[in-house]
């Protein structure tokens, strides 16, 4: 199996937001040795439960410390309306979905997704405001919201987060680099570029030779 880099993610997962300026420079380190990013996705929050006031408040404490730790911008007063149902599985569908129909487009719509839920108060549940996106990064409307709907994409999204919890990944995000089947965990959590460049370097290096 050919070298690639493993993004274990969830789009409304707000460390993940932290970590995508870090993520991108990863991954185009990782292009450049001729090493793909492929997205898989976690399900972080998979409940059909409205987020009250007191919740709201506890998320928003969340988003804080990400803003304080690396910079990333939110809408603190957009955000995370009273009533918004915190399900990430629709939102992760659409990145396997994106990944089925047009692999280089799912980190753009990823990134898209967000953007929209951290600094532009979208509701990125709804299937509607995930068509939209998924135009934007590319993918042609009609045949996204098919193939979005899906058995086939239910069940596929499944299975990342089955994957995943096999794997015993507790935490988003995690970044494994895989080589002739074995996989390195290059982080579990969010780190800094500079303390996750060299080991890239490193990994990329030893898989060049072999």
């Amino acid at each position: 199996m050919p070298a690639r880099l493993l993004y274990v993610m969830d789009p409304m997962c707000s460390w993940c937001w932290g970590f995508a300026p870090v993520l991108e420079s990863l991954a185009g380190q990782a292009a450049a040795a001729g090493v793909p990013l492929q997205l898989v996705v976690g399900g972080l929050r998979r409940e059909r439960i409205a987020v009250d006031a007191a919740a709201r408040v506890r998320y928003l404490g969340y988003w804080q410390a990400v803003n304080a730790s690396t910079g990333q911008l939110f809408d603190f007063d957009r955000g995370l309306p009273e009533g918004l149902v915190y399900d990430t599985e629709p939102a992760c569908r659409a990145l396997v979905t994106a990944r089925q129909l047009d692999p280089e487009s799912a980190w753009p719509l990823a990134k898209l997704i967000q953007r929209a839920f951290y600094t532009e108060g979208v509701d990125v549940t709804q299937a509607a405001a995930l068509v939209a996106l998924a135009e934007q990064a590319g993918i042609p409307r009609i045949e996204f919201a098919e193939a979005f709907d899906s058995p086939a994409m239910h069940a596929a999204t499944a299975a990342d987060f089955a994957w995943v919890q096999d794997l015993g990944i507790a935490g988003f995000p995690t970044l494994l680099a895989q080589r002739n089947g074995q996989l390195a965990l290059l982080t579990n959590g969010y780190q800094p570029l500079a303390t996750l460049a060299p080991l890239l370097g490193r990994w990329l290096e030893q898989a060049a030779h072999g």
